[in-house]
């Protein structure tokens, strides 16, 4: 269906405007607005449990040798902010026919939805479940960043469409990336898991090994996006602290993960440069 105006007794199509582009606009903003109640919920503000006491602590600091400080968690309210007002930015008009907000709109909604699912596992004290459904979210997640990676030359790009899309939803895959391995070793331990004869810190040294390399792949495949970088170094850095200052300290888990951190931060810078001279000599 196309939009017509009438002037001078002649009609004009609008080409490309469809009804669907307004459903899409309007889902992702009810999305976001799930995702941020079920964060505010999440958050103990409504009377519930805070994240990090429910499912009997499971997700605390000091739960697993993988678990941030306290402090990494502020790293949501930007995230949220950044989602809300992604969804608002998206929903004006001159976004209904963007070619690159139709290619990501769903696979947005969809970890917005996945989101409330996980906080709603969480304070039900379906722990199991929780880490089943970030896996799940981290999945989405890397569908819908690859989606925006390989969408940069679809549609209008703007600086604040570039960093509400861009930047917002980088931080989101990157922090989600450290979530993940913090609520699936909590998991993992919960079902009984015993490591197959590993150690407790040979498994924490090993699964920050493999955040810090995933961080790597993410910055070489999106040419050195910075927002994915700055969320995932921000929880390792976390990670870092907890081990170093908390009750469950474990000095090699540390060191791995301000390694992992720095080595993230350097292949990203380079591949950042190496594509901003491949961009200036084309």
């Amino acid at each position: 269906m196309t939009a017509t105006a009438h002037s001078g007794g002649r009609s004009r199509a609008t080409p490309g405007r469809h009804s669907s582009d307004l459903l899409r606009q309007i889902l992702v903003a009810v999305g976001a607005v799930v995702a941020v109640v079920g964060a505010f919920v999440g958050s103990g503000a409504a009377g519930g449990t805070p994240i990090a006491e429910a499912a009997g602590g499971a997700l605390s600091a000091d739960a697993t040798l993988l678990a941030p400080a306290g402090g990494a968690f502020a790293i949501w309210s930007i995230i949220y902010l950044g989602l809300v007002a992604y969804a608002v930015w998206q929903l004006l008009p001159a976004q209904r026919t963007d070619a690159r907000q139709r290619f990501i709109g769903y696979p947005v909604l969809l970890t917005l939805i996945m989101n409330a699912a996980w906080i709603l596992s969480v304070q039900a004290g379906l722990l199991v479940l929780s880490a089943v459904i970030i896996v799940l979210l981290l999945i989405a997640l890397c569908w819908a960043y690859g989606r925006i990676i390989s969408s940069r030359a679809r549609g209008r790009r703007s600086v604040i469409g570039t960093l509400l899309t861009d930047g917002t939803m980088g931080l989101y895959l990157g922090w989600v990336s450290i979530a993940t391995a913090a609520n699936l070793t909590s998991g993992l331990q919960f079902a009984g898991f015993t490591g197959f004869g590993w150690s407790a810190e040979a498994w924490g040294v090993a699964v920050v090994g493999v955040a810090g390399a995933v961080g790597v792949l993410v910055a070489l495949w999106s040419r050195g996006s910075i927002s994915p970088t700055l969320s995932l170094a921000w929880g390792l850095a976390w990670v870092a602290v907890s081990r170093l200052t908390g009750t469950l300290e474990s000095t090699p888990v540390a060191v791995t993960a301000i390694a992992a951190a720095a080595v993230v931060v350097v292949v990203t810078v380079t591949a950042r440069v190496a594509a901003v001279r491949a961009a200036r000599s084309a």
